[in-house]
């Protein structure tokens, strides 16, 4: 199986619906405790790096860290010379070597296995009074991922595709609370639909090769003919599926599930 770990990231391709992206991560940040005042701050799967340096602003006397896998993502985060430490690694074999203030996950946790595992280790790794905050998108029952999958098991390329990585299934919301409520004084889980308004000839391709689409790629990168047949093929099936309005616009909804937690 192909290891997400590995998956080739561009992140001028994932900048180009950059406001789109940005509205769940700053709609999570509002909703952290008013009186949390961390000394120790983890951002996983950091990505380019913005909300690791918006929370170093905010945050001036705290120590910042922004992990994430890509070289190429962490080469855009350490040009933004935010005093962030850069940190290139696996969500999934991250160990703090103290306890962290605030554990920081915009849409990346859903790139991880076993939640039943991972959630009460991250959990575990807070410090007393310290938050855990995530949101992962819901994208497995979206349309588009759905034509994405459908569309990488009918062509020439499934056999090349077959090993690929898809975005899980998440956990039921409940599951969630269960998982972190015994550890923590307060959990609140919620999700919302976010209704993008995207502009450009084929907007929803995109927006999923800046993310959904990039294990994909990664699989076909050795061959360009099929991986440009793949794209076209997909590109077909969304825009049928998300037509341009006369305005220009494509719309896409997309939910998104939210948590913060505080630990006793």
């Amino acid at each position: 199986m192909t290891d997400p770990a590995r998956t080739q990231w561009n992140p001028d391709q994932y900048a180009r619906f950059e406001a789109e992206r940005d509205r769940a991560a700053l709609d999570l940040m509002l909703r952290l405790p008013d009186d949390l005042d961390p000394h120790e701050i983890w951002d996983l799967g950091c990505g380019p790096g913005h909300h690791a340096a918006l929370l170093r602003r905010r945050h001036r006397g705290a120590a910042v860290y922004g992990l994430d896998s890509s070289p190429a993502m962490l080469e855009r985060a350490r040009a933004l010379d935010a005093g962030v430490d850069w940190v290139q690694g696996d969500i999934a074999d991250w160990v703090p070597d103290r306890p962290v203030d605030l554990i920081f996950a915009n849409a990346s946790l859903q790139w991880t296995r076993d939640h039943e595992a991972l959630f009460p280790r991250l959990v575990q790794a807070l410090a007393p009074g310290g938050v855990l905050a995530v949101q992962m998108p819901l994208g497995h029952a979206t349309r588009h991922h759905a034509l994405l999958r459908e569309t990488a098991g009918q062509g020439p390329w499934t056999e090349a595709l077959a090993g690929v990585e898809r975005t899980p299934l998440l956990l039921d919301p409940a599951r969630y609370y269960e998982l972190t409520a015994g550890a923590c004084e307060t959990v609140d889980v919620w999700s919302a639909t976010y209704l993008h308004a995207l502009t450009g000839e084929d907007a929803v391709l995109e927006w999923v090769r800046g993310t959904a689409l990039r294990p994909y790629l990664t699989a076909l990168a050795d061959d360009p003919t099929l991986s440009a047949a793949f794209e076209d093929a997909l590109g077909d099936a969304l825009s049928q599926a998300f037509p341009m309005r006369a305005d220009g616009v494509t719309l896409l909804p997309f939910p998104r599930l939210f948590l913060v937690a505080r630990r006793r």
